[in-house]
């Protein structure tokens, strides 16, 4: 199993660390450094940031927003992106929220997945560097009836494939995300529940495009805070606006996908009682309404010793590439836990 790094949103009070952060794991071996995009800053230019100034560690997006480009734009971008890396980079593709979505890009949030399944097809065409025509239910290209003419991409990407991750929650997601991707990331994923929540569905997936788990990245992101045993509990307080905003407040109450993944792992009561309170305004009550369980079941806590019982644990669910996100109140606290996070995958024997 291999260690990524995700750094989250740039301009989220961190900034002047991430590179430093970056930079580290890069010297520690760390396979992959993500960043994310909500409506903030873009991925694609903390990526080039980060790559300019990295020499091994792969930059994935984690992730590039559908809404948010056209799919040829995002072509574009992952071959660019991928030279100018040296072939580092790795494209994460997700659909967003219909917040977001709607609220934002000004895109209608309907049929997420055919949506998704022509856009990875588009930009796996173009990425072959052939004329690109294509007639799909959203997309057609080129538009019929003007001056439009098939166009080849110009831009020769450092490798002929760039692999392709999506992010999935949902079954029929999972699903589809193990039959076109080459990767999915996750979010929450419990050890104890992965088989059930997540795997299951990537396998179908796979053996619908005629293909095993072999190869496929199953590259989930846990927080990490690393501190004494004893003080478990006080470490999972730390995540208790996280996993409160993910469960109660994220997407609408009818679609909170993370809502409905703390629910297929048996939190359903709780889960309920999170988003009524969030969305009630009550942040703090929903914060507090989590269960200490469903925080350290989605998180890594405590010891070197504590992580790498649980890595080996992920490890053994499926999981190939482990990204962590690191707690940290200072820089030196950030590289502590990346160190941290090292030393506990050569101890769980996965190094």
């Amino acid at each position: 199993m291999k260690l990524g790094i995700n750094l989250g949103y740039w301009g989220a009070g961190m900034d002047a660390d991430n590179l430093a952060v970056a930079q580290e794991a890069d010297r520690l071996g760390y396979a992959v450094c993500w960043a994310a995009e909500a409506y903030g800053s873009d991925a694609p230019t903390v990526l080039s940031w980060v790559a300019a100034q990295t020499e091994r560690i792969d930059v994935g997006s984690a992730i590039f927003q559908i809404p948010a480009r056209t799919p040829a734009m995002t072509a574009m971008t992952a071959a660019t992106l991928d030279s100018l890396s040296g072939g580092r980079f790795r494209l994460g593709l997700g659909v967003s929220g219909p917040q977001v979505s709607e609220g934002w890009y000004g895109v209608k949030f309907d049929k997420p997945l055919a949506r998704t399944r022509e856009y990875v097809d588009i930009i796996r065409k173009a990425m072959t560097r052939e004329r690109l025509s294509y007639e799909g239910q959203h997309w057609t290209l080129p538009l019929p009836g003007g001056p439009g003419k098939p166009l080849k991409l110009t831009v020769h990407p450092q490798r002929e494939h760039i692999p392709l991750y999506i992010a999935a929650i949902g079954p029929k997601n999972l699903t589809q995300t193990g039959e076109i991707a080459d990767g999915a990331l996750l979010i929450f994923p419990s050890a104890d529940h992965l088989e059930e929540t997540a795997i299951t569905h990537i396998r179908a997936g796979r053996e619908k495009a005629g293909r095993t788990l072999e190869g496929f990245d199953v590259c989930p992101t846990l927080p990490l805070a690393v501190g004494e045993d004893k003080d478990v509990s006080a470490l999972a307080d730390m995540f208790r606006p996280y996993t409160a905003l993910y469960v109660g407040g994220m997407g609408s109450r009818k679609q909170n996908f993370y809502n409905q993944l703390a629910q297929r792992m048996g939190y359903e009561k709780e889960a309920a009682e999170i988003q009524d309170k969030y969305l009630a305004g009550d942040k703090e009550g929903a914060a507090a309404a989590i269960p200490q369980k469903l925080i350290d079941q989605t998180t890594l806590l405590g010891s070197v010793e504590r992580i790498a019982d649980r890595m080996q644990a992920y490890a053994a669910a499926g999981v190939t590439t482990l990204t962590l996100a690191p707690a940290g109140f200072t820089l030196e606290d950030r590289i502590a836990s990346l160190r941290a996070g090292t030393e506990a995958l050569e101890r769980a024997g996965l190094a």
